[in-house]
Parts: structure tokens; C-alpha cells; sequence
């Protein structure tokens, strides 16, 4: 098998030349990033040594590649001559399959950033495993291969695809596949598991690209999945069967689905957070490509929906249990379910929206999600999960699918290697370009270059970000060049939690942040979407600071919550406290003006920066429960 050089094909997948119409700013691809020390780093590392071989090991041990080998067990002695022979599934769910799809996708990624041979066999042995269980015209889904007479599950249909709108997960398989395929092929060029989906794909478009039969995937993901294998092939039949997926939902079906309406009608987000969220990412990127407006205008009104009325504090969406699913507008409990999953779906369509529209508030949406309901899933270990991600814990229900605290896996396990991918794939979203400009969106002591202006342009963040709010940008083009530099002065810097009115800072005063370019103060004026930009002529050894201040923040949320009325919680730039037992009783209540300081502490919980807030010490809520069970609240009552 020919072989092609690492990295390739990263540029075509980072959007582009042969694509008729994309994103109008465009992601510098994660592969051209690093971090190089500090928070980022540290979580990096300790994904790539302790939680990808962790989850890998999980799914062999678990039995989830051994779907594969049972799966092409019954093919071959079917084959053979034993009609009758199939293998009652040994797992417990028909998307097993994904686990294992997300943990090649995962591990493709760390192997993008660092060469490792002995994982890149490993993953050659998983991917022949796979290869061996695809039916001869494409299907692949073990649950129906290895029991193919009658259903192995009562959530698998007697027939394929007719239960795939409720719960078979057969799209969703797919789409999971092919989002590995890509990212396999990207880190190595190798073809073996990208021709697994292609000769997928060619099964679905033989079964609905005619558009006759009107299907919607029960949980979205198969339409970002085909638009990745777009982006690869330029073959136009991937890009136009997601869009038919799309427009195969509603009117009239399930909202916990989001079959309740056309897509391009809906309004508000509804049922099954996971699945909305990556359905509203899937619209934005059949937006993007066909140029068709009304599928943005759909997820514009949703996005409103969400950070006016259903987003919590720390980042995390989905406050119902039952369903997983979004809840009423500004029904926020405090122990609301809040998935990982939700939150990797939410940081996902965020960066979408601002590719879409170079508005920076999606970004701070990103930034709150990333900092705390997202890296709140892992624990500093980095092998002990959360599936919910609640703000409030009494210290003992297993509220954590049966476990109480974090749980080292699940018998539904699709949270720890989501959180695997999206973590060794953070750098993408850091930078991005549009024609003469040159977007920076997220703050991390890291290293990279980004193509602007036809100039290669070397970018160097040194800062200690979140505990420090001081940010040096070092900006070195190959060749001085006139560019605009557009800077993401973050929400929580100017007064805004969120953007919208769901949470307050009492007081809210100017934080008087600051600028230097080159040692000189700048006036930086930050323009309506979020940005300041710089547009002269750049050359190697430019430098722009920024300060921004990290006072305490006492925090508020809308009247209209009323899980939070009359209750305060406390936040430092965009990193959420909380109040956990190990440290003190929880407090009853604080008081109206408590007195506060701030205590770094690198040798708990992986090194972090503590608030004692009337006495009562407060840790980042990404790390709570890290010593064992104990209560935690992220809001206390004000006296």
C-alpha cells in the first residue's frame, strides 16, 4: 500500500481550494499549533500518556473490538456453510462500535502532534479488526452482523435502517467511522480505514441518495461526519446526502429526536442535547458549503435560544436527566445533567458559528465550556470520568451513570473518548484567517504558524493564562507584511459572563485591561464583534502584550433562574469556583461583601489557583471531586 507524507492532506481538510464555497474564516489546522507549557499542556500530556491508552485498553477489555472479531466470525462461517450460525451481542449497546471509532479518532490526533510507532500499530490491528466486519456492500454495524436473522437488540430493527430514527444508531455508527477515517488518514496517510467509509458511504448514497427514502438519523453525526469525507475527496454526493439527512427531519416527529420540525424551522433548543448539538453543527456546515442562509438563520435563533435561556454557568447544557435533554427556558437546576458529550457537541457548533460569522462571542461560549463543563469530564488523573457534569453533588447519589464520583468507565462510554479527541485536537480552534486578517480566539502558552496575506507568519503566546492574565503575543512573519491582526478581547474581560443577560458580575466595574505593541501602549478599541485589531505592516520581533486583569468576580444569575435567586457564585477570568467538602463544610451562606484572596497552590490538584472567599477556600470547578466523594456546590445564598 502506497503511503503518503504525514500531514498531507491537512490543508485540504482545513477547508479551501477545492471547495466551492466554505467557511468564510478559516481554522489554522490544530496539527500547525502546539502548546508548549502551562494548563493546555499539562491536560495535553496527560491525555496522550495516561487517557488514550487508558480508554484503548477499556475497549478491548470491555469486549467493544470483539464486536468486530464475533461480527466477522458469522460472516465467515455463514459463508462457510453454517446458514443458521449468529452470535447473541455481548455488549450492551448498538453504538459500541463508536467507542472504539472515537478512540482511533483520538489517538490519529495525538499521533498527528507526535510520532509513535507502536501506537500506530496498534491502531493498524484495530482498523484490520473493523475491516473484517464490513458486510461485502459496505454495512457495517456489529450488533445486526453478528445476530443477522432477527434483531440481537430491541433497539435494532428486523430490517436495516428502520429503527435508525429511534434508536438503532446505525447512522450514527457511520458517522463516528468516518470522523476516525479522516483523522487516521490525516495523521498517516494511510488508506485502510478511509476506504472502509468511502465503500460505507457508497452504501448509503446507494440506499438514499436518490432522496426516496425520507430518513433522519436518530442522533445526528453522520452529517458532519460526510462533510469530513467531502472535504477529502471533493466528491460532491457526501456533502449533497448530509444535507438529505437534514432535510429528512420533522415536521411533526419527536422533538426529544429534534424531528419536530423542518430543520430550517426550528427555533429553540430541544430533546437530547448531544444529538441537538451536533445536529446544529452538522447545519452549519451544509450552510457553509451550499451557501443555503436559511439553515444559518435556523441555528442563529437557537444559538440566541441557548445563551439567553439554557446555558449554565460553567459552560455545561442539557439540564434534564431524563432524556439527557435541554430543559424548559431558564430551568437550570443546580443539579442538572449537564453531559460531556453536550459540552464537546456545544464547544463544536460555537467554533462553527464563528467560522461562519467572525463573531467572537461564540468563542467565548467556547472558551467558558472549555475551561470548566468540558475538562470537568476527566479527572487530573486522567483516568476517572464524569458523564454529568452538575453543579451541585450531596456527596453520595450515583448520579454518575451509577456511579458515585467519577467512574474509571461506562457500559455507555461515549463521554471519556469524546473528551479524548477534542482535547488532543484543541489547537484548531486557537487561530483563524480570513482573506488579509488574522484571527486569535484563544489564549495558551503555545507555538504556531498561520498563512495570512501570502505570508507565512510564525505566532508565539507566552503567558501563564487562566491563573495569569498576562498574554505576550509574539508575531513574526516570514517576510515583513501588511496584514490586520484581530485580537479577542474575551467576554468576562468586558463585563459579560455570557453573551447575554442570563448571568451578571455584582459590582461589574471596568477591569482597566491594557495593551502594548512593541513596548508602546495601544488604545485598543474593541469593535462589535469582539475584537481589536492592529492592520500595519508586521516583521519578525513584533510583540503585543496584553494585560488582563483577574479580579474576583461575584457572580448573579437572571431572576428569571430559580435555581440561582438570591444566590452568588464566584469566578476568576474564565475559570468557575466551587465549594467542596474536602476543604471545609460547605458554607451556608456568604455574605454581601466577604473578604477574598487569592492563594496559587501547585501542589493540589494538578497545580491550581485557590480563592478563600470569607475564610472558605474555593477550587476551579473543573477539579472537584478529584479526593474522593464529599458534597460541592458551584452557588451558595447571600446573606
Amino acid at each position: 500500500m502506497s503511503r503518503l507524507p504525514r500531514f498531507v492532506l491537512l490543508p485540504l481538510l482545513a477547508g479551501s481550494a477545492l471547495l466551492a464555497a466554505d467557511y468564510p474564516f478559516q481554522p489554522v489546522p490544530f496539527t500547525a499549533v502546539r502548546v508548549t507549557g502551562g494548563f493546555w499542556q499539562e491536560k495535553q500530556e496527560v491525555n496522550r500518556a495516561v487517557t488514550v491508552p487508558f480508554a484503548m485498553k477499556q475497549c478491548e477489555e470491555s469486549g467493544r473490538l470483539k464486536n468486530f472479531d464475533l461480527a466477522a466470525e458469522v460472516m465467515r462461517r455463514r459463508a462457510a456453510g453454517e446458514k443458521d450460525f449468529q452470535i447473541k451481542p455481548p455488549t450492551i449497546y448498538p453504538f459500541d462500535d463508536t467507542d472504539a471509532y472515537k478512540a482511533i479518532e483520538g489517538a490519529s490526533y495525538v499521533l498527528s502532534m507526535q510520532p509513535d510507532p507502536a501506537l500506530e500499530r496498534q491502531l493498524d490491528g484495530w482498523i484490520a479488526r473493523i475491516a473484517a466486519a464490513q458486510e461485502p456492500d459496505g454495512y457495517l454495524y456489529t450488533f445486526r452482523t453478528m445476530h443477522p436473522d432477527s434483531p440481537g437488540h430491541n433497539w435494532v430493527g428486523q430490517n436495516r435502517w428502520d429503527l435508525d430514527p429511534k434508536l438503532s444508531h446505525e447512522l450514527y455508527d457511520a458517522g463516528h467511522l468516518y470522523e476516525a477515517g479522516v483523522a487516521y488518514f490525516q495523521a498517516t496517510g494511510k488508506r485502510t480505514l478511509l476506504d472502509v467509509c468511502l465503500k460505507n458511504a457508497e452504501l448509503l448514497w446507494h440506499d438514499f441518495g436518490d432522496g426516496k427514502r425520507r430518513l433522519a438519523p436518530g442522533h445526528e453525526i453522520v452529517e458532519m461526519g460526510l462533510v469530513k469525507l467531502y472535504r477529502v475527496t471533493g466528491d460532491q454526493r457526501w456533502l449533497k446526502l448530509a444535507k438529505i439527512f437534514l432535510d429528512a427531519r420533522g415536521p411533526g416527529g419527536d422533538p426529544y429526536n429534534q424531528q419536530h420540525k423542518l430543520v430550517v424551522d426550528q427555533d429553540e433548543a430541544v430533546g437530547h442535547a448531544v444529538r441537538a448539538n451536533y445536529l446544529y453543527g452538522g447545519m452549519a456546515d451544509v450552510a457553509a458549503l451550499t451557501g443555503d442562509e436559511r439553515y444559518f438563520q435556523a441555528i442563529r435563533k437557537i444559538w440566541e435560544n441557548v445563551a439567553t435561556k439554557k446555558l449554565y454557568l460553567t459552560g455545561g447544557v442539557g439540564a434534564l436527566a431524563k432524556g439527557e435533554a435541554y430543559g424548559a427556558d431558564y430551568e437550570l437546576p443546580a443539579d442538572g445533567y449537564n453531559e460531556t458529550c453536550a459540552a464537546v457537541a456545544l464547544m463544536m457548533w460555537n467554533h462553527r458559528m464563528f467560522l461562519l460569522t467572525g463573531d467572537a462571542k461564540y468563542m467565548d461560549v467556547f472558551e467558558r465550556t472549555a475551561f470548566n463543563g468540558f475538562i470537568s469530564g476527566v479527572s487530573v488523573s486522567g483516568d476517572r470520568f464524569f458523564y454529568p457534569n452538575p453543579l451541585a453533588y450531596d456527596g453520595k447519589a450515583k448520579n454518575n451513570h451509577g456511579h458515585a464520583g467519577r467512574a474509571p468507565w461506562f457500559g455507555c462510554a461515549c463521554c471519556p473518548p469524546n473528551l479524548m479527541r477534542t482535547l488532543a485536537s484543541l489547537t484548531g480552534y486557537f487561530y483563524a484567517v480570513r482573506d488579509d486578517a488574522l484571527y486569535v480566539n484563544f489564549y495558551a502558552q503555545s507555538e504556531g504558524e498561520a498563512k495570512v496575506a501570502g505570508t507565512v507568519v510564525k505566532l508565539v503566546q507566552t503567558t501563564g493564562y487562566p491563573w495569569s492574565g498576562k498574554v505576550q503575543l509574539a508575531v513574526s512573519p516570514a517576510a515583513p507584511a501588511n496584514f490586520t491582526l484581530k485580537v479577542r478581547i474575551p467576554g468576562w474581560v468586558r463585563g459579560r459572563p455570557v453573551p447575554s443577560d442570563l448571568y451578571a458580575y455584582q459590582p461589574n466595574p471596568d477591569l482597566g485591561w491594557k495593551m502594548e505593541l512593541n513596548g508602546e501602549p495601544m488604545a485598543g478599541v474593541v469593535d462589535a464583534h469582539g475584537y481589536v485589531s492592529f492592520n500595519r505592516r508586521w516583521q519578525a520581533g513584533d510583540r503585543l502584550e496584553m494585560d488582563f486583569p483577574l479580579p474576583v468576580r461575584t457572580v448573579t444569575g437572571n431572576e428569571k433562574i430559580a435555581a440561582t435567586r438570591g444566590q452568588v457564585a464566584f469566578e476568576r477570568g474564565p475559570v468557575v469556583y466551587c465549594f467542596e467538602q474536602p476543604d471545609q463544610a460547605i458554607p451556608a451562606a456568604v455574605s454581601a461583601a466577604p473578604q477574598i484572596s487569592v492563594e496559587n497552590r501547585p501542589d493540589l490538584l494538578g497545580g491550581v489557583t485557590v480563592l478563600k472567599v470569607g475564610g472558605a477556600t474555593a477550587i476551579p470547578y473543573f477539579a472537584w471531586n478529584n479526593r474522593g466523594l464529599a458534597p460541592m456546590t458551584v452557588w451558595l445564598p447571600q446573606r
